[in-house]
């Protein structure tokens, strides 16, 4: 089943668990730019693990965390209802359960 975003837009659901999602309230540019940023600092990941360069490694995990910081995945929570963050939650042991069971009832044609 392909990733699932929930109905309040806060998590994507991924093999049963929640990640949460990027702030939806981001400006389209900002967050390509953003997106970007994030996969190139992931390149970069793969790049000092593949040559065993342990400071460059550090750096590219500093900027991939900023990144996901800026885009909302990490760091304090970009809603301001005072919910709860369930990231990395098994969706079945959250309020989204229900819902969840009733999407992947219906399958990819959502």
């Amino acid at each position: 089943m392909p990733a699932l975003l929930t109905p309040d837009q806060r998590y994507i659901v991924v093999r049963g668990r929640l990640w949460r999602a990027a702030n939806p309230a981001l400006a389209a540019t900002e967050r390509d730019a953003l997106t970007r940023r994030l996969m190139n600092a992931r390149r970069e990941v793969a790049a000092a693990q593949r040559v065993g360069d342990a400071e460059r490694l550090a750096r590219a995990r500093g900027e991939v965390d900023a990144a996901k910081v800026a885009l909302g995945e990490r760091g304090a929570v970009w809603w301001t209802d005072g919910a709860p963050d369930l990231n990395r939650k098994l969706v079945k042991n959250t309020p989204y359960a229900t819902w969840f069971d009733r999407a992947a009832a219906s399958g990819p044609a959502r």
